[in-house]
């Protein structure tokens, strides 16, 4: 799959005609709202005839309120790229599960290391019992989530994600490397530390995300470019985390938070306000409105 980075061309006299924005920490407030402002900006946007797609590293039952709320006639990207989630239909029309071969080893890994996950299908997420105060935390946020006795989880299918919960590490990035080494083949994996969701402050614990293959958040690119034929020049990306990269680099213009990583930051092309303000809104009038 590759996204194709033509000459941009006008519409309107405007050189931009989509916009792809993540949720944490960018169009949702620490609070997990959508500030009012923002949404009346996005919706006159879509309503406009700007292609407006959200595009989340949320699985697809932890982003459906927001979709709700912002009511837009668009398919939103979810589990960082593995599944397109169409509103209209109530159903992904694209989805990438994890091989056999990926789950075998993921779950031998776990099997030795005795780490807390989560087995994310479609519509559910599987997880063993906590095992104690700060496992049932790590747990508590997730929606649609059932436990199971552990030696289920390896025989659960059409796996789109496995998430791998740690404290074993001072940061995500060995959990990751831990990941490289042990779990072979085709993925495509995101890490952070768990502690940057406001939800989990204070948080000892990192995470992992083993996917299938695919583009990560750029899919939202990809598919932009399929269905309407627009090229990345013409798309604005909008994000704050590390997953965000792969869109903001293929996007025309890349836009970082203020409240954003400074590795986001420094390969967005530009940086606004925070996700607690009006930021969003101020740049959807300018480029769109």
């Amino acid at each position: 799959m590759t996204i194709s980075r033509d000459n941009p061309e006008t519409a309107n006299g405007k050189p931009y005609g989509a916009i792809l924005f993540d949720l944490d920490g960018t169009l949702v407030n620490d609070e997990g709202q959508v500030h009012p402002r923002n949404l009346e900006a996005v919706r006159a946007a879509s309503e406009g005839g700007t292609v407006v797609m959200v595009a989340t590293g949320r699985s697809l039952v932890a982003t459906l309120d927001v979709l709700n709320v912002l009511d837009l006639p668009t398919p939103a990207v979810v589990f960082n790229g593995a599944a397109i989630y169409s509103r209209s239909k109530d159903r992904l029309i694209e989805e990438r599960l994890l091989s056999k071969r990926l789950l075998v080893q993921a779950h031998d890994l776990l099997a030795r290391t005795g780490d807390l996950s989560v087995i994310m299908c479609a519509r559910n997420k599987y997880a063993r019992a906590p095992r104690c105060e700060e496992e049932e935390r790590a747990l508590s946020g997730l929606k649609r989530i059932e436990t199971v006795p552990e030696e289920d989880l390896a025989g659960i299918e059409n796996v789109l994600r496995v998430t791998f919960l740690s404290r074993r590490f001072p940061d995500s990035h060995g959990l990751n490397d831990e990941l490289e080494r042990e779990v072979q083949g085709p993925s495509y994996r995101t890490h952070f530390p768990l502690a940057l969701l406001p939800r989990y402050k204070g948080s000892p614990y990192s995470v992992a995300d083993l996917h299938a293959p695919c583009l990560g958040k750029a899919e939202a690119l990809r598919y932009i470019q399929e269905t309407h034929g627009m090229p990345a020049e013409r798309i604005v990306a909008v994000g704050d985390a590390y997953n965000d990269v792969p869109m903001i680099e293929a996007a025309g213009l890349g836009v970082a938070m203020g409240n954003a990583v400074g590795g986001l930051q420094r390969r967005a092309d530009r940086v606004i306000g925070d996700n607690q303000g009006t930021a969003i809104a101020e740049l959807v009038e300018e480029l769109f409105l």
